[in-house]
């Protein structure tokens, strides 16, 4: 068994033993584009709940939503959207509720995120010490000394090559990989209770990717951090991600424990991305339906019937429910795939 497998048992055991309450729970969450005729509906009532510790994985094409339901667990929905109904329960509390100036302070601080793009996050006149040291002093309230010597524990604890050197080095003088450590330094600093990492992989050869997810795996178990980890691609959360949600057109399809998801897949949306990664041209050509164009979502039916091939009539007309089809296993789908 893999260290990430055993890493991944042990918060399951360990979340077990606390029976404790979701840390976030996002509930019936929507969000709207503004455009030139009538709203488009981005997010349609999304509902997921993180447990403390615990690792999910969203997955989904581009367009899906996925980017904009991280943006809005932190109530800043990407422009022109705004979210329409719904609450995001942290700790105990609607965070959507709270005034701006309180929820400004829980982000950066209980609340963090990883983007994927550091050489837009970084500022190019500033060196990577101050940046660092600059959220403790700002989110900690630590003097100037205390902020660099924390900047520079950080920057060990993501495993950046020479840390003191570093501490006075400029974003263009470091790699892709290395500008995404800071990236990761400057989300962890103020030790946050929960992470989003947004598509933080992309970009980055397969070698640094790998280096990148295992260190976010090892920090945020370390820390005690609940993650919510975004990406295109269903075959990295199978290394170390608890649960995993797919999205698609704004609605979760299938929600599931990990090796649930992958040795059980019952949504064909599911079967659809497992198969773009496979090697097998049977499954592949099984699953792999053509696009028609631009997204033809039905408004009363399964915003997948378009694509799928296993739609019938009632797929058009009414919306599947999201339903649990195993132990914690929920998929909304009228024909679930079976998994024999």
């Amino acid at each position: 068994m893999s260290q990430l497998a055993v890493t991944s048992e042990q918060r399951l055991e360990s979340r077990a033993q606390t029976a404790a309450a979701p840390l976030v729970d996002i509930k019936d969450l929507r969000v709207e584009f503004s455009g030139a005729n009538e709203p488009k509906q981005v997010l349609k009532g999304v509902s997921l709940a993180v447990l403390r510790g615990e690792i999910i994985g969203l997955v989904g094409e581009s367009g899906a939503g996925k980017t904009t339901l991280a943006r809005s667990i932190l109530g800043v929905p990407p422009a022109p959207g705004r979210i329409r109904t719904g609450e995001v329960i942290f700790d105990g509390r609607d965070i959507l509720a709270l005034p701006e100036l309180e929820f400004r302070k829980l982000r950066g601080r209980r609340l963090s995120v990883v983007v994927p793009n550091p050489r837009a996050e970084l500022n190019p006149t500033m060196t990577i010490g101050r940046q660092i040291g600059a959220m403790a002093r700002i989110h900690l309230g630590v003097s100037r000394a205390e902020a660099a010597r924390l900047a520079l524990t950080i920057l060990r604890d993501v495993q950046i090559p020479d840390p003191e050197w570093r501490m006075n080095a400029y974003p263009h003088e470091l790699s892709g990989g290395m500008a995404q450590r800071v990236v990761i330094a400057m989300a962890l600093i103020c030790n946050p209770a929960f992470i989003i990492s947004d598509d933080a992989t992309s970009g980055l050869d397969v070698t640094v990717q790998a280096q990148i997810l295992s260190l976010l795996n090892r920090l945020a178990t370390g820390h005690g951090s609940s993650m919510l980890f975004i990406t295109r691609d269903i075959g990295i959360t199978a290394h170390f991600c608890d649960r995993v949600a797919v999205l698609y057109a704004g609605e979760i399809m299938e929600l599931a424990p990990r090796e649930s998801l992958f040795l059980k897949p019952a949504h064909p949306y599911t079967l659809t991305l497992l198969a773009a990664f496979s090697h097998s041209p049977k499954l592949r050509d099984t699953w792999s339906v053509p696009q028609t164009g631009r997204r033809q979502i039905q408004a009363a039916g399964c915003g997948y019937a378009h694509r799928c091939p296993l739609a019938q009539p009632v797929c058009s007309q009414r919306r599947p429910p999201f339903a649990e089809i195993g132990p914690g296993h929920f998929a909304r789908c009228h024909f679930p795939v079976s998994p024999e």
